[in-house]
């Protein structure tokens, strides 16, 4: 990996474990410092890395680093080394020479530990989620701002006023008691599950994939379930959902990286193995007698791992999004569920349902609509389709779309 893709990829990855750990030696109230020391050891990387060139083990480098920030940080700034040892009941000599462990398993420890702080109910909902995005995901404000379909300026306020609130309530970086986990485990799957999603299919790049957010998400998941308090049904439905999606990252693109839709794919290139696991979590996610969205949302993922155009399969798509909307509604899974309907209904009848919906800022509302009036109206399709490609943000959609309208353009000329 060069250099300027390498930087990203670890700021993406080695960011917020960093601060994590120094979140939970400081205390949350201290969130600010942490991310500086995270922020002055990429800094570094890129001067050092430019002239020097990469070290053999990049991560290891960037955590030494920031030990020795770290350390540099609480030598110069003496108030901030007497809250530290009075926090920590260490002497002022020794405040600074703290050990900062940046050891797997603290690392791990650290970040679950602080996903749950950033979901504390003292904060709204949206506050919760923002924040974890933002500290334990890495997200930019115009990421957290496209999640939320809202504007950078509220995003800002938010996460101030989120971070104040844990500072005066002196929220504690510790793993909660079984009461509270189930309180606030609902916005942390959320979480993870916008993280994943954001890299499965992103408005704010032109990629048509990231696999960096995509396994970042897949890995905090996994922590969530090796931990007994934690490996619940939901989290295991969400894990199952994120294999699944995962199985048809190779075919999902061409080698321009450009976007392959579901019925072009090849199926060889699916990672059965994923697939695989994807089942077994499905199955640990069977036991209890509550069903979560992301139980359904699984359920749905899994049929889309088997290639067949039976009137069977998009019946049972069909059932799963009837039941994933009365449980939580959603414009894009109404969208999502007339294509299924189409193929197992016909086009006339998810036409008519899709109509209804009046998406009409939406560019999938369009490209569905223009899909669906192939065959029926070609001119209605082309209509529609040419509606989508000007609302389109994503360079990938546009080329998808475009495609659609030179081939409906063809037809008619012919």
């Amino acid at each position: 990996m060069q250099q300027q893709e390498l930087i990203p990829y670890l700021f993406r990855t080695e960011f917020s474990k960093i601060t994590a750990v120094l979140c939970r030696s400081f205390g949350i109230e201290h969130l600010a410092v942490a991310e500086d020391i995270a922020s002055e050891t990429f800094l570094t990387a890129v001067e050092t890395w430019s002239y020097k060139g990469v070290p053999e083990n990049p991560s290891a480098w960037l955590y030494t680093v920031a030990k020795n920030k770290t350390k540099n940080y609480l030598k110069r700034n003496h108030l901030f080394k007497v809250k530290i040892s009075f926090d920590l009941k260490a002497g002022l000599d020794t405040a600074y020479e703290t050990e900062i462990d940046l050891s797997s398993q603290n690392i791990n420890d650290s970040q679950l530990q602080m996903i749950f702080a950033c979901c504390h109910p003292v904060i709204p909902s949206e506050a919760q989620i923002a924040l974890a995005l933002r500290v334990l995901c890495g997200f930019g404000i115009n990421e957290i701002a496209d999640a939320f379909l809202t504007n950078k300026e509220t995003i800002n306020k938010r996460l101030f006023r989120a971070k104040e609130k844990l500072r005066m309530e002196k929220v504690r970086i510790e793993f909660p008691g079984e009461s509270e986990i189930n309180k606030r485990l609902e916005n942390v799957l959320t979480t993870l599950y916008l993280l994943f999603s954001e890299g499965y299919y992103s408005e704010s790049t032109d990629t048509v994939l990231r696999k960096d957010l995509c396994l970042e998400a897949i890995r905090l998941t996994y922590l969530l379930v090796d931990n007994e308090q934690t490996n619940l049904p939901p989290v295991n439905a969400l894990l199952s959902l994120m294999c699944f999606q995962s199985s048809r990252f190779e075919a999902r693109a061409n080698e321009k990286g450009e976007m392959i839709l579901y019925q072009d794919q090849d199926e060889s290139l699916w990672n059965q193995e994923l697939i695989a696991k994807g089942v077994h979590y499905f199955t640990k996610a069977s036991s209890g007698n509550k069903i979560s969205k992301y139980h359904l949302e699984a359920g749905i993922a899994y049929w889309h791992t088997i290639k067949t155009d039976s009137k069977e399969k998009w019946e049972n798509i069909l059932q799963l999004f009837n039941q994933l909307l009365l449980i939580e509604y959603s414009p894009i899974a109404a969208l999502n569920r007339t294509y299924a309907l189409s193929k197992a209904n016909g086009k006339k009848e998810a036409i008519l349902e899709a109509e209804k919906l009046k998406l009409t800022t939406n560019h999938f509302y369009y490209t569905l609509l223009g899909e669906l009036y192939i065959g029926l109206d070609n001119y209605k399709s082309l209509e529609n389709f040419q509606k989508a490609l000007l609302l389109a943000k994503n360079l990938n959609d546009k080329e998808t779309i475009q495609k659609k309208i030179n081939s409906i353009q063809g037809v008619l000329k012919s």
